[in-house]
């Protein structure tokens, strides 16, 4: 057994763990106590700072601005106070006092996918409970709450393992994986949210609990987890599955964006003859000119293509080769890694900034030409703001229930269709939505959902709480309950997916 903590490293002390009892964890009187709002324009009510471990900040401390700050730096929250959770007691005494005085709440790992920008209430940043435990017999780790996906890496690759994590290893762990999580190897192994064995987390009633899918815990509470999005509490930690995988061979073709209708038809039709063992994406993006960059690449509008095949090189040689026909390539990077380094294959920026988008998951048939030629019309370098289109290829373990079902729907996809724009310059946030939206329409006719691990900015396609199709109407319909159950005032609302809130639209003011 491997322990290994970043800021947080007594977070094991706080029994955020596999196996940590309610009861150990909770402050005196778990429960939240009676409401006491305060009236309108009345001060907040002061936060009992001696509840907790880590430090609570207001808007006046120095350090206030960098704590309210993630990655994603076009939208802001700006809470009246922040507690620097260090513990699950520490979580359950933000939720308590947010519960008891009516006021709104929300969490921050990373911050690289929030939505819905908290005004006033209280902010819960979970970046300092950090910490990863290997069992490597069991081919398991547990994550505490702000962990990220490059400290689950490093730890797991130490036995020959490898999380279900995405491109980025930035990327707060817990956060993607509540989302669903499409993963690099995620047409053979399925979502991050299908290898959840167990979670822990505080609902409304400040309680800390840790459920499985045992009858004992709370198996709907469990289920709604695993896709579900934040909706139903803070989860303060998660026990996941991992996959023998040390080495893969991956990495990237890039074409000049003359080519890429040549590329688009290649990649398509390529896709139908690969195994679930090799997952791909289509990124079609403008590079900067800067410097820093290689000088092939500088000022290009490009068409990208991403592979990870989990095989030997030589296999992956062949059936990467009939890619290599659809142009002549700008740039190849394509080799056999060891999991430690994938974060080569996207390239991902990372540092922060502004920006915003949305998702489409398309069935069976990617759009026709038409379609895809207005598409990438809307978002090539014409485009009124810098944008990223990307085309992933689904199918393969993504499209099959896991052994113990959760709340991801979507499963028929075959295609996951993203749209990115950088905030700034002149790009305003109306002025991106009504170009996503332009984009969505021109793929209506093939949507069939959306994925929660895409939405981007507060101007989100489909919008937070507007757009309900990002689960089936049976499964929005269990949430729902389960929402009930655990959260019957909604306080979790600045992080309900768009099956589970009851008032997300008027909740941030928009």
């Amino acid at each position: 057994m491997s322990e290994r903590h970043g800021h947080g490293s007594d977070v094991e002390q706080a029994d955020v763990g596999a196996g940590s009892a309610a009861s150990e964890c909770a402050p005196s009187g778990s429960a939240a106590p009676a409401s006491t709002p305060s009236g309108p324009g009345a001060p907040p009510p002061a936060f009992p700072v001696h509840r907790v471990r880590g430090a609570v900040l207001s808007p006046a401390d120095e350090e206030y601005a960098a704590e309210a700050s993630g990655f994603q730096t076009g939208y802001r929250h700006r809470p009246e106070v922040i507690v620097r959770a260090e513990t699950a007691a520490d979580v359950a005494a933000a939720v308590g006092h947010a519960a008891a005085h009516r006021l709104p709440l929300a969490v921050q790992a990373t911050g690289h996918g929030l939505t819905r920008p908290l005004p006033g209430g209280v902010l819960v940043s979970t970046r300092r409970m950090t910490g990863v435990r290997v069992e490597p017999a069991a081919r398991t780790a547990w994550i505490a709450a702000g962990t990220r996906w490059g400290e689950v890496v490093t730890e797991a690759a130490r036995y020959g393992l490898a999380p279900l994590s995405g491109s980025g290893p930035g990327v707060g762990a817990v956060s993607y994986t509540l989302g669903g999580g499409i993963g690099l190897l995620a047409r053979e192994f399925g979502y991050a949210a299908d290898h959840v064995r167990a979670a822990e987390l505080v609902t409304a009633d400040a309680r800390v609990r840790h459920v499985t899918a045992d009858g004992d815990s709370d198996p709907e509470l469990f289920w709604a987890l695993r896709g579900g999005g934040g909706g139903f509490g803070v989860v303060t930690g998660l026990e996941i599955g991992l996959v023998p995988v040390e080495r893969f061979y991956g990495g990237q073709l890039i074409f000049d964006g003359a080519f890429a209708e040549e590329v688009l038809e290649t990649w398509r039709e390529w896709t139908a003859t690969v195994p679930d063992e090799l997952t791909s994406s289509v990124t079609l993006l403008p590079y900067p000119d800067l410097p820093a960059l290689p000088e092939p690449l500088r000022g290009r509008y490009v068409v990208q293509v991403q592979i990870a095949y989990d095989g030997d090189e030589a296999e992956g040689e062949r059936l990467v080769a009939p890619l290599r026909a659809a142009g002549p390539r700008i740039v190849e990077r394509l080799r056999t890694m060891p999991f430690t380094e994938s974060a080569s294959v996207y390239n991902e920026p990372d540092r922060p900034h502004a920006y915003q988008g949305g998702n489409a998951l398309l069935g069976e048939k990617l759009p026709d030409r038409e379609a895809l030629c207005t598409v990438r019309e809307l978002t090539g370098p014409q485009a009124p703001a810098t944008t990223v289109l990307s085309l992933r290829h689904m199918g393969g373990a993504l499209s099959r229930e896991p052994a113990v079902p959760n709340a991801v729907t979507g499963r028929d996809a075959a295609w996951l269709m993203v749209v990115l724009s950088v905030l700034g310059d002149g790009a305003t946030p109306a002025g991106l939505r009504a170009l996503h939206d332009r984009v969505m329409r021109a793929v209506s006719p093939w949507t069939a959902g959306s994925n929660l691990n895409f939405r981007y900015g507060r101007g989100a396609w489909p919008p937070p709480g507007g757009g309900r199709d990002a689960h089936a109407d049976e499964v929005r319909a269990r949430l729902a309950e389960v929402k009930t159950a655990v959260d019957p005032t909604n306080l979790f609302r600045f992080h309900s997916a768009d099956a589970t809130a009851t008032d997300t639209t008027a909740a941030d003011g928009t």
